[in-house]
């Protein structure tokens, strides 16, 4: 099963993956892993101040930061995972990252839905 990991760094993400320790039917070398982090998007104004090394620079700190617990937790549990950091707002880097490893209409049918659901593929 491909299963996608929302992380900020906050007691969420903390939350998250004592949920994942607890479960181990979610927890396991048979499960692919994508654990994403989205940043926010410097202004215009205040990036013109910077060369793209720098920024880049500073974007893959602020990945770190966010991914290091959360590699040590894999880590610890004998599972790769694939890291993905992207500059934009949260949501949009999710739902591109989600829109991956589901359908069109699995999207659209997430996007409508007024319940909670669980689409499993």
């Amino acid at each position: 099963m491909k299963i996608l990991v929302a992380a900020d760094g906050s007691t969420y993400t903390q939350r998250m993956l004592a949920y994942l320790a607890a479960h181990d039917e979610w927890l396991g070398s048979a499960h692919q892993y994508t654990v994403v982090y989205g940043t926010p998007i410097m202004p215009p104004r205040a990036r013109a101040y910077f060369d793209r090394e720098t920024l880049k620079s500073y974007n893959e700190t602020e990945f770190e930061k966010v991914f290091k617990p959360v590699r040590t937790f894999f880590k610890r549990h004998g599972i790769d995972a694939t890291f993905a950091g992207k500059s934009g707002p949260a949501a949009d880097v999710i739902g591109a990252l989600g829109n991956l490893m589901m359908g069109s209409v699995a999207t659209k049918v997430m996007a409508t839905c007024t319940t909670p659901i669980l689409i499993v593929r």
